[in-house]
């Protein structure tokens, strides 16, 4: 079976963690042992979340004032290589050497026009108070808005088009390898002209959205999207809040939720089971196994007739 693990962003460095790189590799250890499970008997991709980590590259980047600080693209593809490197190393100690695990910077074509150059939306990096990011949307030019309790900096977040490099990504698949690629959501290229040539763009794509298009490019037998609740919950934070154990893609998706949390997962869950047909889970990252069979998190399936509760 081939599986294609969406690893939170909030799964990797908990919310309120310092950006540290102790609490971040004590986090990926703990993701290691639930993907090693799933990678002794199955085909596995990886993918993961790095809004907090794009956020402190570029923190870092404009601290150095003797050159222009780095473009988000650039910064995307530190942090997919970053925690990439982590979570491959983690991964292999936790296998047998035989067992290959690589991991691939991944471009990913987004649209130009899309409209989401014009409404930036993705959080990114640490959270501020107001006061704190008024102060650094005016010093840096930067956009910020509300998450939680506090304001995070925000970026332009288009949706993905098209995987770049799948082939190399099937083939090493095709040779045995757990892939880990589209870190991040991918590094988002566009078209620059005729002739087909790409440059990066100041954005970072949802890697929800991302790990979606890849599984469905690729074909995946199942969808697992870990995040740091256990399930998908109809009426969050009211007294009627319930936990859908299982439930069919056009139900859920009459649904409204959270855009910056569960929103875009429950979105690309859907899309991958609408389009492919094979379910889709959503959980917690340290139910990956459980999730896969069905006794653990939220399962989108298309086949399902009735809402079935946790």
């Amino acid at each position: 079976m081939l599986i294609v693990v969406a690893v939170g962003g909030n799964a990797l460095l908990r919310r309120g963690q310092a950006l540290s790189a102790k609490n971040q590799l004590a986090n990926i250890k703990t993701a290691a042992l639930a993907l090693a499970q799933l990678a002794r008997e199955h085909q596995l991709v990886v993918t993961h979340g790095s809004g907090p980590q794009v956020g402190l590259l570029a923190l870092q980047s404009a601290a150095y004032r003797e050159v222009e600080p780095y473009p988000v693209d650039v910064l995307d593809a530190e942090s997919e290589g970053m925690i990439g490197y982590l979570l491959e190393q983690e991964l292999a100690n936790q296998l047998p050497e035989a067992k290959t695990v690589a991991t691939l910077l991944t471009r990913v074509e987004v649209d130009p026009d899309d409209p989401a150059f014009g409404r930036p939306s993705k959080p990114i990096g640490p959270m501020y108070s107001r006061a704190q990011a008024e102060q650094l949307a005016a010093a840096q030019g930067w956009h910020v808005a509300p998450d939680g309790s506090g304001y995070r900096r925000v970026i332009a977040s288009p949706a993905p088009r098209r995987i770049l490099g799948l082939q190399a990504i099937a083939w090493l698949l095709g040779h045995g390898a757990i892939v880990i690629a589209g870190g991040g959501g991918g590094i988002p290229v566009v078209r620059a002209s005729e002739d087909h040539a790409c440059i990066g763009v100041e954005a970072v794509i949802d890697k929800d959205a991302c790990a979606s298009l890849l599984a469905r490019e690729l074909r995946a037998d199942h969808l697992l999207i870990a995040t740091d609740v256990d399930a998908v919950y109809l009426d969050w934070g009211l007294p009627s809040q319930r936990a859908v154990r299982r439930i069919a893609p056009v139900e859920l998706g009459r649904r409204t939720f959270a855009a910056g949390s569960m929103g875009p997962k429950v979105a690309a869950a859907c899309e991958f089971t609408e389009s492919s047909g094979a379910p889709a889970t959503i959980g917690a990252m340290s139910d990956l196994d459980r999730m896969l069979h069905g006794s653990s998190g939220t399962r989108i399936d298309a086949g399902c007739e009735r809402i079935e509760w946790a």
